[in-house]
């Protein structure tokens, strides 16, 4: 099976499994909510690929020349400045809406983190779904799982912060861990805001704006609440 050289990276919300409540109409907000950020994430990395979306996550890829590993950082750092604005931009617009539920008045304490890897990916296409695998997917998917305590961060594997550490940002943290299947392993991570900055607050918005979101996460809602739409699933295991 031929291979080629990937940036990967995972885009993952970060307090997903604590903004789940039991209730009906808690659980179908909160899908609401999650699915219209990771939306907006995923349009603010046009040079990214979606590959799939995984529960509360997006595994995004794109083309990488081996030999210009600043420029894959460089890739990976300002697509994670984007999809960082993005989502707390949006995130400040599902907390104007009116619904007292938990899942619209917690929203802000939802995060984003991201994992970046380079390596060499297969393609295969099952049920015509092109899905990308080897053993750098399952690393990538690893890192996820880290001793990292920053709550937003952009972690780079070992081998993509060696192609270009020239293009990261300072400070750089190295964080030692043991990834299932792979073993020991360093990788290296930024906080977010050194790379993309704080996110100004949005003008506030008028009663018919509020009014307006809040039927629309109402309306969207509804599907989940009558059995029409089904959860999202977890990410699979790797």
């Amino acid at each position: 099976m031929a291979t080629e050289p990937m940036l990967l990276m995972i885009a993952d919300i970060g307090g997903y499994t604590e903004y789940m409540g039991s209730h009906r109409l808690t659980l179908a907000h909160a899908e609401v909510n999650t699915g219209r950020l990771l939306e907006t994430v995923i349009d603010a990395a046009p040079g990214f690929e979606l590959i799939e979306v995984e529960g509360d996550a997006a595994f995004l890829s794109r083309h990488a020349d081996p030999q210009d590993g600043d420029a894959a950082v460089a890739a990976a750092t300002q697509a994670a400045a984007g999809m960082h604005r993005a989502f707390h931009l949006e995130r400040q617009h599902v907390a104007t809406n009116l619904c007292p539920c938990a899942s619209c008045t917690q929203a802000h304490n939802l995060k984003l983190k991201f994992v970046a890897h380079i390596g060499e990916v297969a393609t295969q296409t099952i049920r015509e779904r092109r899905k990308l695998v080897g053993i750098d997917v399952i690393l990538v998917h690893r890192l996820l799982k880290n001793a990292v305590e920053a709550p937003e961060y952009v972690l780079f594997s070992q081998e993509l912060y060696e192609a270009g550490r020239a293009a990261l940002p300072d400070p750089v943290h190295e964080v030692s861990q043991e990834l299932e299947g792979i073993g020991s392993t360093r990788a290296y991570f930024v906080d977010i805001e050194d790379l993309a900055g704080s996110v100004p607050p949005l003008p506030e918005p008028s009663m018919l704006g509020r009014l307006g979101r809040t039927l629309d996460v109402a309306g969207r809602g509804l599907p989940y609440m009558l059995g029409l739409r089904r959860r999202r699933s977890t990410a699979a295991a790797h």
